[in-house]
C-alpha cells in the first residue's frame, strides 16, 4: 500500500483514446501510456477528468485502469480516478480499481448535490476506512460544486489511509493554508498547471497535470530544476509551458485541447466522446503554435 510519500513529482492526468467510432482504444492507450513512462513521469492518475471518467461506463473504467497498469508494471503508482455521486458507488468503482491493478484511488466528493461538510467528512472517511485502496481526495469546486475549504481539507488529511490531495482551486491562498496546516506526511498537490512552479516554491509535493501527459518531459524537467535548487532556471521554463497551459485551463476546457494536442504530437488520442465539443481552426492553431514555441513540436 502506497503512502504519502510516494505521490510526488508528475503525475500526468492521462487522457483516453478513443477510435473513430468512440470505442476505447486499448492498444493507443498502452502506446501513450510508455510515451509518459519514457518521459520520466513519477506516478499516472487514470479515470480523472482529462480521461473523460463521466463518459465512460464501469466495465470501461476498469478496463482501461488494466490496461494502464499492465504497461506500468509496477514502475510507477498508478492512481485511479474512483468518483462518484454516492459513497455506495465510489466503494464499487474502488474495488473495480483495485482488482485492475491500481495503486491508489483518487475522487471529488460528489456532486449534482450540495453537500454540507459533515456530509463531505463522513462520505470520505467511509472511503478510507474501507482500506479498499489509499486514497487521495481531489478539491475541484469548479467541476463539482461542492467546495471544500483548509479545514475541512486539513481534517480529512488526519484519517488513516488518507495519503494525499489534489487542490485545483483558482484560489491559490487555498492551496497555502492547507499545507501550513495538514499532517506533513499527506502528499499535497496542486492540480492546475499554471500553479505548479509557484506550488513547489510553497511546499507542494508536485502536480496532478493535464500538461504533464502531452510533455512529460519539459514538465519534469521544471521539477527536476526545482529539486536542484536551480529556481530562476525552473521558473523560466514554467513561464515557457504557461503559453500551452493557458490552453487547458481556460474555454473550451481541457479535454478538446489535450486530445488535439495529442494528435499533434503524433500520439493515440482519436476524438472527445459526444457531446463534449472539438476546438475550432482558430484555437487549433493557437494550440499548434504554442507546442512549437516550447519545442515540443
Amino acid at each position: 500500500m502506497i503512502k504519502g510519500k510516494d505521490v510526488k513529482g508528475i503525475i500526468p492526468a492521462i487522457a483516453t483514446p478513443f477510435m473513430d467510432n468512440e470505442d476505447v482504444d486499448y492498444s493507443g492507450l498502452k502506446t501513450l501510456t510508455r510515451y509518459l513512462l519514457d518521459g520520466g513521469v513519477d506516478a499516472i492518475m487514470a479515470v480523472g477528468g482529462t480521461g473523460e471518467f463521466p463518459h465512460l461506463d464501469r466495465e470501461e473504467k476498469k478496463l482501461v485502469i488494466a490496461a494502464i497498469t499492465e504497461e506500468v508494471k509496477g514502475a510507477v503508482p498508478v492512481i485511479a480516478g474512483t468518483p462518484a455521486c454516492s459513497t455506495r458507488e465510489s466503494l464499487q468503482l474502488m474495488k473495480d480499481a483495485k482488482e485492475a491493478g491500481a495503486d491508489a484511488a483518487i475522487m471529488v466528493p460528489p456532486y449534482y448535490f450540495g453537500l454540507n461538510d459533515e456530509a463531505l467528512f463522513l462520505h470520505f472517511k467511509t472511503l478510507a476506512e474501507a482500506n479498499i485502496l489509499p486514497v487521495v481526495v481531489y478539491n475541484n469546486p469548479l467541476y463539482t460544486g461542492n467546495q471544500m475549504d483548509p479545514s475541512l481539507l486539513t481534517e480529512l488529511m488526519d484519517i488513516n489511509n488518507i495519503i494525499g490531495l489534489k487542490q485545483s482551486n483558482a484560489d491559490m491562498g487555498q492551496l497555502v493554508e492547507v499545507i501550513r496546516l495538514a499532517n506533513k506526511e499527506a502528499s499535497i498537490c496542486t492540480g492546475i498547471d499554471s500553479q505548479f512552479f509557484p506550488s513547489l516554491m510553497i511546499g507542494a509535493r508536485g502536480i496532478y497535470s493535464t500538461a504533464g501527459g502531452l510533455i512529460p518531459k519539459q514538465m519534469k524537467a521544471i521539477y527536476n530544476l526545482f529539486r536542484e535548487g536551480k529556481f530562476e532556471e525552473a521558473r523560466d521554463l514554467h513561464l515557457k509551458v504557461q503559453e500551452l497551459n493557458r490552453f487547458l485551463e481556460y474555454d473550451p476546457g481541457y479535454v478538446s485541447p489535450a486530445k488535439e494536442a495529442l494528435r499533434m504530437l503524433g500520439l493515440p488520442a482519436g476524438p472527445v466522446r459526444r457531446p463534449m465539443p472539438g476546438l475550432t481552426d482558430e484555437q487549433k492553431e493557437g494550440l499548434k503554435q504554442s507546442l512549437k514555441n516550447i519545442g515540443a513540436l
